[in-house]
């Protein structure tokens, strides 16, 4: 069993393998951490848990609060919270293609599970595509699995301890996760491959163009660009842009200057303009502006944030 812990610390994480990048510094600031690996029964489909918090002092909704900054993400994440009136909900949120700020909600607590590119999709019954920018209540949508597990959860009974919490699901999940037929079972390949050639690596030059991809995989673009829509939520190249970026973002240092153009190198874009262009694009900002703090206004947060 994972030991989940308080995350009163945070640190600057680094991408995965999987061809996304972990949440990073900027994502969760605050009273979080490091992100904590799954169960090994949920490792096939699970990535990280990269939120658990729980809020001892002060009391909840109670002093200060600050602006939450929630990055480019091509995941899709499945968020189960304990709310501040002690009953609890499970949210599937989809993947998110621009940078988001929204004032800061005090949760009791909050675990989040990130899914493996591709993996979630039968567990939502939906294609990801239709998720994207949007939390919707897991019961809601409409795979069995996943309103199964909602109720697995909510029989755990108000705010339960998080390791029962991540109990039920590793019990649970893996059924819901595993493509049943030989067709989903190679979409799923399909999809996986996919990503792992698209996403930035270290001593890659560059990830591969979606034309390379897709001569790589003998599909066509269009069936490439269809299996990130249903997999994914996300073009192939959306998906790409997303990646490069967090790790330009996750190869910043949080204190001094960042040598963008070197950073610029590393991740394969044509230059440091390039790169300030990509990001401003995505963040709203540019990259010095981001690390310095001088973000765009903060919103509210709606239910699902």
């Amino acid at each position: 069993m994972t030991t989940l812990r308080d995350r009163t610390a945070e640190q600057a994480a680094t991408p995965d393998h999987t061809g996304t990048s972990a949440s990073g510094h900027y994502s969760t600031p605050g009273r979080y951490g490091t992100p904590v690996a799954p169960p090994e029964a949920l490792r096939p489909w699970i990535t990280e848990i990269d939120s658990i918090h729980s809020v001892d002092a002060p009391a909840v909704g109670q002093g200060d609060t600050g602006p939450i900054t929630h990055v480019p993400d091509a995941a899709t994440r499945l968020v189960f919270r304990v709310l501040p009136d002690g009953g609890t909900d499970v949210l599937a949120v989809g993947p998110r293609a621009k940078a988001s700020y929204y004032e800061e909600k005090r949760l009791p607590m909050c675990l989040q599970l990130r899914f493996r590119p591709g993996a979630a999709r039968p567990l939502l019954g939906m294609s990801v595509r239709e998720l994207v920018g949007r939390a919707e209540s897991l019961e809601s949508l409409p795979g069995e699995a996943g309103r199964r597990l909602a109720r697995g959860l909510a029989a755990l009974g108000p705010a339960p301890d998080p390791e029962a919490v991540l109990a039920r699901m590793a019990e649970m999940l893996p059924d819901g996760l595993t493509p049943r037929d030989r067709g989903e079972r190679a979409r799923d390949g399909l999809v996986r491959a996919a990503v792992e050639a698209l996403s930035t690596a270290p001593g890659r030059d560059r990830p591969g163009t979606v034309t390379e991809v897709a001569r790589q995989l003998a599909v066509s673009e269009r069936q490439l660009r269809n299996l990130f829509a249903d997999g994914v939520g996300l073009s192939p190249k959306h998906f790409a842009r997303i990646d490069r970026v967090r790790h330009v973002l996750a190869g910043a240092p949080t204190e001094g200057n960042p040598r963008w153009a070197g950073l610029a190198h590393a991740t394969g874009y044509y230059d440091q303009s390039h790169m300030t262009a990509e990001f401003h694009a995505l963040f709203g900002v540019p990259p010095t502006a981001f690390v310095s703090g001088r973000l765009p206004a903060a919103r509210p947060c709606g239910p699902g944030h």
